[in-house]
């Protein structure tokens, strides 16, 4: 991992904690853009009429990184547009059981569409609560984060495959935009029937690109009415045989923000997303011990097995403007400071960053 480090310039310049808010853009990906642009200046509207028939190896790249197949893959520019486009196909008057303070991203589309709604609390217990709220048979639809975006809480993904095993007519739909690109995942083999992600935070892929990926049992919960002619692939007599992932793609899609999502999630398979993982590990157990010996974490973090790579430590706005004076890159949300490592993270930079919060 210390020989990756170089591709990114920024780990230079400061002790970079902010991977929850945007990834970071790496070298290979730079060159692979100015590349990319320089083929247009020079090829035009040839190059970019090529570039559309790059997309099917696009969606073969994220079903293969998924384990998805590729016919369930639509590609979406963010996680927001595909979601709403999805809840437009969705049959009001649903259950709806959301996580209290989830994204607003995720909670914000149910909330302005004619759904019942009913909420749990983040906590150490929120597993166990879920269950109980399911078992009721009053819900339709569950809808959550895989990775809380404040405080870093991590759903069970075990659990979430024994939820759908135990209530096969819930349909689970997953924001995955902080989890993507932290672990090893089989889409396929998990208890999700929907996962939406943008890509520009830990699949490190830069803004406008993203995608949803969708089980074949769930297709037929939803009557999707977004359409356009990216969905028939510029082909007008296809009108009335469009898939269903075809929906979710109504218009163009942009060749150098899709592609660099390709480039990406080849430079992470490349890399090993086992050794992702592990350096993953290692870094949610180092932080959450150091920060938990400052008594910075809430009771809800420090009591659960199971945490990410993101912390929301106590502090104010005077604590904030210290680290960043001393080069530790993070951010203000909720009611502390958010702290998140990626890979390209040390653990020797958990101790300078605990050092700091000592003094």
């Amino acid at each position: 991992m210390q020989n990756l480090r170089k591709k990114f310039p920024v780990l230079k310049q400061c002790i970079y904690a902010n991977t929850a808010a945007t990834g970071l853009l790496y070298e290979d990906l730079l060159e692979w853009r100015q590349e990319h642009d320089l083929d247009y200046l020079i090829g035009g509207s040839e190059m970019k009429m090529k570039s559309f028939h790059n997309m099917s190896n696009v969606r073969d790249a994220v079903g293969k990184f998924f384990s998805c197949k590729t016919e369930n893959v639509a590609l979406v520019p963010n996680f927001t547009l595909g979601l709403n486009m999805l809840l437009e196909g969705l049959t009001k008057k649903q259950n709806i059981l959301l996580l209290k303070d989830d994204y607003p991203s995720l909670n914000w589309p149910f909330e302005t569409r004619d759904f019942n709604r009913e909420y749990i609390e983040i906590d150490e217990k929120l597993e166990e609560r879920i269950y109980e709220k399911v078992q009721t048979g009053k819900i339709d639809v569950l809808a959550l984060s895989i990775v809380q975006w404040v405080n870093g809480v991590k759903i069970d993904l075990n659990f979430l495959k024994k939820l759908k095993n135990d209530f096969k007519n819930l349909l689970i739909i997953v924001d995955g935009t902080q989890f993507c690109g932290t672990q090893e995942f089989n889409f396929q083999d998990s208890g999700i029937d929907v996962l939406g992600a943008s890509a520009y935070k830990w699949l490190l892929s830069g803004y406008g690109n993203g995608f949803v990926l969708v089980k074949e049992e769930a297709k037929e919960r939803f009557d999707l009415k977004f359409i356009g002619n990216g969905s028939v692939d510029r082909e007008i007599d296809k009108r009335n045989d469009i898939p269903f992932c075809k929906y979710l793609e109504p218009g163009h899609l942009d060749s150098f923000n899709f592609g660099s999502l390709q480039f990406s999630l080849n430079f992470l398979e490349n890399i090993g997303m086992n050794h992702i993982s592990a350096q993953m590990e290692k870094l949610s157990s180092k932080a959450k011990a150091e920060f938990s010996a400052l008594n910075l974490l809430e009771e809800n973090v420090v009591d659960r097995n199971l945490h990410s790579t993101i912390f929301n430590i106590k502090g104010d706005k005077q604590l904030f403007n210290k680290l960043e004076s001393q080069n530790v890159v993070c951010a203000l949300r909720g009611d502390g400071i958010r702290l998140s490592f990626h890979f390209y993270n040390t653990e020797n930079e958990i101790d300078a960053i605990a050092d700091m919060l000592k003094s």
